[in-house]
């Protein structure tokens, strides 16, 4: 377990040193509440920087949702994903396998935070992608679970696609007001909500 953790806090220092990232929290603080954490989604490192952003006490009880057709590719990433980041890993090439709904259910059964990417994929454009149903599927079956958006600034720039090393520039992020889904709010009414809450913290356009 202690090589893990020696494992984990070198990324975290080596993504804050290459991003600079600078992490600002609007109406919440990072502290021991069971979240869900959904953001814009440009680089295999988004869920990364995220993670490194948080209070290591918090970082354990925090797992990214990922995709295994991605990292599972390679003894390396195979280990960092499940041994350093105990990533819930979702198969997005479809096959008989468990309902990605239901593993991050059991994960937050368990009492940890996750941290995930609603438009189901990177988007290399501007704005945001129509957000994917497991969000608010969560939120039906948790609605206790308090869902705050994240939006990262710059790490697309950072890490452009097919990069394994970020270049350094400085990235940010912004972890606004936690959301929590309706009584009776409607799929259609409560996506676009949350869509809206991560568009309303990414910078004015120039």
């Amino acid at each position: 377990m202690l090589p893990d953790r020696l494992i984990a806090a070198s990324i975290c220092s080596f993504a804050k040193l290459f991003t600079g990232v600078r992490a600002r929290w609007i109406g919440g603080f990072p502290d021991q509440q069971q979240r869900i954490y959904f953001a814009n989604h440009r680089s295999h490192g988004d869920f990364v920087l995220i993670w490194a952003s948080l209070p290591a006490r918090l970082r354990r009880l925090t797992r990214p949702v990922a995709g295994a057709d991605y990292w599972l590719q390679g003894g390396l990433r195979r280990f960092l994903i499940n041994r350093v980041f105990r990533a819930v890993l979702i198969d997005r090439l479809g096959g008989r396998r468990a309902d990605p709904i239901a593993k991050m259910g059991d994960a937050l059964d368990a009492g940890e935070s996750l941290i995930l990417f609603p438009e189901g994929t990177r988007n290399l454009g501007d704005g945001l992608l129509p957000f994917k149903s497991g969000l608010y599927h969560l939120a039906c079956s948790h609605p206790e679970i308090e869902l705050v958006p994240v939006w990262i600034e710059n790490l697309g720039r950072a890490m452009p696609k097919g990069s394994l090393i970020p270049l350094p520039l400085l990235c940010s992020l912004t972890f606004g007001r936690p959301l929590t889904i309706g009584p009776a709010e409607s799929k259609a009414d409560f996506l676009a909500r949350a869509r809206q809450s991560l568009l309303d913290l990414a910078p004015p356009a120039d």
